[in-house]
Parts: C-alpha cells; sequence; structure tokens
C-alpha cells in the first residue's frame, strides 16, 4: 500500500519542567533523533489503545506457542484458523524442539473479530502463551 504524504502540524505544548527533562532523557536512551518524532509515536501508541479498546481496524501479531502434542493442539488451531480466515492474513510456523512449536498470525480487521479470536486461542488447552501486538496505520 502507498501512502500519500501528509502535511505536518506544528504544535505547541506546554509541560513541566521536570516532566520534559525526563522525556528528553528517555528519548536519548530510546535513540530517537527528537522529540517530534517521540510525540508521534506516543500518539500512534495512544491510538491504537484507544481503538483496541473502542472499536475499529486494526492490524497485528498474534504470537502463540503451544505443545503440538498435546489435546490435537495442531488439528483444533488449523480449524480454528479456518472459523476466522477472513481476518487472518497469513502464519508462520516454527519447531521450537520436538514437542514445542512457535506460531505467529498476522491478522488485519475489526477489534471484536480478533478479540474474539484471541478468547477462542487462548481457549485451546494447548496453548502455553498468546501474546498479541495490536496497531493500528495512522
Amino acid at each position: 500500500m502507498i501512502r500519500e504524504s501528509v502535511p505536518l502540524v506544528r504544535f505547541g505544548v506546554a509541560v513541566p519542567g521536570n516532566l520534559l527533562e525526563l522525556f528528553d532523557r528517555r528519548i536519548d536512551e530510546a535513540g530517537l533523533p527528537n522529540r517530534s518524532e517521540a510525540l508521534r509515536q506516543l500518539i500512534r501508541e495512544y491510538v491504537a489503545q484507544d481503538t483496541w479498546e473502542n472499536g475499529g481496524q486494526v492490524y497485528g501479531t498474534i504470537t502463540l506457542t503451544y505443545n503440538h502434542h498435546a489435546n490435537d493442539a495442531t488439528s483444533k488451531l488449523t480449524e480454528l484458523q479456518h472459523d476466522f480466515g477472513e481476518i487472518i492474513v497469513c502464519t508462520t510456523h516454527v519447531h521450537a524442539d520436538h514437542h514445542h512449536c512457535l506460531e505467529v498470525i498476522i491478522v488485519r480487521g475489526e477489534v471484536a473479530r480478533v478479540k474474539e479470536f484471541l478468547t477462542a486461542l487462548r481457549a485451546l488447552k494447548a496453548m502455553q502463551s498468546v501474546s498479541p501486538v495490536i496497531a493500528t496505520l495512522v
């Protein structure tokens, strides 16, 4: 997807001096080039979190670890992915060792449906971890 360039808008922000000092220190520690980039990242994270809480279109990954020998995990996971096929962009599967797998599922869709998928994944007995990372495109 090619995104058009959006013009930047300048605005002023008043904050206590000690808070700004802490912020500048964090910016330096994170290796960010300047306050503007730090604020853009914070705003994006805020918008993504708000979308996650209140609804809308999200993108993201769900990282799973599980024992593929337990409770017919592989077949139940495949069936579940077919049930939610409209929000799944792709998956990557790694055999971590003889018993354990790591899978990353890339999703795109409405928050409610992604949350429904997460709930269903967490209900599978073989799952050891289900970790979402959710974002929006802004």
